[in-house]
């Protein structure tokens, strides 16, 4: 089989920096951020009471029937909207195209934990027949990757994958599988999140994973940093539109990157926290540069899992040392932008290879903003508090989820002296 390079054509995105792409990454290049106290639920019985929620966000635009809108959680909501960016961006749909060789793989780590919770009070506090009709498809994971496939007519292969914090990268990292394969030409792929809700927060808040620095929230967020306390849950979608190159440059498509390598792993080790010694994460980081035929010193930038948990980052950065070697201090540059824009679970890969695509394109590596006191532990260049400007030709997204999930993304310059 012929050895198909897959292009990346399309870029949306909802996320507590911005309704769309540009506004996200705008607002990441700037060092803003995007967590504040809650205001979408009553937070005076909880630990934590910040977050990183879209706000502004008229998801209606983007159903071309109301009653569908109405009919879907949330996370779909947000999903299908970045979804639609993406391919409005493509050009994907603007000729003639054979739509059954158009994938779609948009996942969530949890799906319709709203819609749960409300039929589940429903059915509790009136009697089953309050249940909507609805629940079930409204709160499963695969219905929004559903939809969007019937809303486009699009009957390629449809799936959803659930790993937790892992699910927007393994998304976009198997359509790439697919079409390299053969089974598509173009797919629309990536996650959605909205879990900021009594049980999201409650459960997250329990387990001490959350930071519950309450009276500064912008400050919150603080990868890498000796007084992190936790990650900062936030909402929102990430997804993009990829394409067999060959396919991209016949119909005329903008090609905006080259996404060359995949890597997944499990850490086998642990329910929630990392292997200690970044193993699993060092495994998956090695795939996707042995996929895309690169070595380490090929690599300018990395947008970090960073999470903000005290023990997460410091298993990253042992990772990423594993991978790069002498490199990891010589010449690579690290950023967490979930400094900026909170934990978006599912989504949070779909997001963050927003970031290493426009770093590519401007030039520009987004900061991690509140690093004043790096851990000793965490010693890499982590382009503390400001953007920085340097010629980048590949990048590598880091999502690890829950469960020992890992899964790496290596975009690169399109026809960059490495193609």
């Amino acid at each position: 089989m012929e050895n198909r390079r897959v292009v990346v054509t399309g870029i949306g995105a909802v996320s507590p920096l911005g309704n769309d792409a540009k506004s996200t990454w705008e607002s990441m290049k700037a060092g803003r951020s995007g967590i504040s106290l809650i205001e979408s639920m009553d937070t005076s019985e909880y630990s934590v009471k910040i977050g990183g929620e879209v706000r502004g966000f008229d998801h209606t635009r983007y159903f071309s029937n109301p009653k569908d809108a109405r009919r879907m959680d949330r996370y779909a909501h947000l999903s299908i909207a970045a979804a639609q960016m993406a391919l409005a961006e493509s050009g994907l749909i603007e000729g003639e195209v054979d739509r059954d060789r158009i994938g779609v793989m948009l996942g969530s780590g949890i799906g319709g934990l709203g819609t749960l919770e409300a039929n589940h009070t429903a059915l509790l506090k009136r009697s089953p027949s309050r249940v909507s009709p609805f629940t079930i498809p409204m709160m499963i994971s695969n219905i929004a990757s559903g939809v969007f496939s019937m809303e486009h007519g699009f009957g390629g292969p449809n799936m959803a994958i659930v790993t937790a914090c892992a699910t927007a990268n393994h998304s976009i990292g198997e359509a790439w599988r697919m079409i390299k394969f053969g089974d598509a030409d173009a797919f629309v792929a990536g996650g959605a999140e909205a879990a900021i809700l009594p049980m999201g927060l409650a459960g997250f808040g329990n387990m001490r994973a959350l930071s519950i620095r309450n009276d500064d929230p912008t400050a919150a967020s603080r990868p890498f940093d000796s007084g992190r306390d936790g990650f900062v849950m936030g909402e929102g979608a990430g997804v993009v539109v990829v394409e067999e190159m060959e396919y991209a440059k016949k119909r005329g498509a903008t090609i905006l990157a080259e996404l060359t390598g995949y890597g997944l792993s499990a850490d086998a080790y642990h329910l929630t926290s990392p292997h200690p010694e970044g193993l699993g994460a060092a495994r998956c980081m090695d795939m996707a540069l042995k996929h895309a035929g690169r070595n380490p010193e090929d690599v300018q930038y990395v947008n970090a899992h960073g999470t903000s948990t005290p023990q997460g980052d410091i298993c990253e950065t042992k990772a990423i040392k594993k991978t790069f070697g002498n490199w990891a201090k010589e010449g690579l540059v690290v950023s967490s932008t979930k400094s900026m824009t909170g934990h978006l679970l599912g989504a949070a890969g779909g997001v963050e290879i927003l970031a290493c695509i426009n770093a590519i394109r401007d030039g520009v590596i987004p900061p991690t903003i509140n690093l004043e006191n790096q851990d000793p532990e965490c010693d890499l260049d982590y382009c503390a508090n400001t953007a920085r400007e340097v010629e980048i030709t590949a990048a590598l997204s880091n999502s690890f989820g829950f469960g020992g999930h890992n899964a790496s993304l290596l975009v690169e310059k399109y026809e960059s002296k490495f193609g």
